[in-house]
């Protein structure tokens, strides 16, 4: 079943936020793209705080991630720029997790920013085997991760 991005903004209206709209987004994403691994984050500070994951046993809800000077946090955070990774170098690049990753038979990712008022206030994150992503699944996602807005300023105003 497809999930559309009009169905995501009905359900922004249904009871049980934000996880009905962090599920509705789950099934949209892996049908736009797929994906073998959907967390997202929001940014709190200094940290990154992962609000809901596919897969809690190996990235449970509620990890905070200290966000120090990376390649990929200027890149993503601070630059507000989306990431496609393709390959198991680009993981190692970008996640000093990347043994995780790679156990779990991840190779390639796609982090899209939350972009409000200008700055990054989350991420949107996609992982699936080596070589599955390519660029016209970063150009499709983009619109789905801006869903997150409310969301995120509502956990980031509640962290306070």
């Amino acid at each position: 079943m497809t999930v559309t991005v009009a169905d995501l903004l009905t359900s922004l209206g249904q009871p049980g936020q934000p996880q009905t709209l962090y599920a509705a987004l789950d099934r949209a994403t892996k049908a736009v793209a797929g994906h073998q691994l959907f967390t997202l984050l929001y940014v709190d500070g200094d940290e990154v705080v992962r609000t809901y994951s596919n897969r809690p046993a190996e990235y449970p809800v509620s990890g905070r991630k200290p966000m120090g000077k990376t390649p990929w946090g200027d890149h993503v955070i601070h630059g507000a720029k989306p990431y496609l990774g393709r390959d198991v170098a680009g993981i190692r690049w970008a996640f000093f997790d990347h043994a995780l990753i790679e156990s779990m038979g991840l190779g390639s990712s796609i982090n899209i920013p939350v972009i409000y008022d200008g700055h990054c206030i989350g991420t949107m994150n996609l992982l699936d085997a080596e070589h599955h992503y390519e660029q016209h699944h970063v150009e499709a996602l983009m619109p789905y991760g801006q869903l997150l807005i409310p969301a995120f300023n509502q956990a980031r105003r509640q962290a306070q």
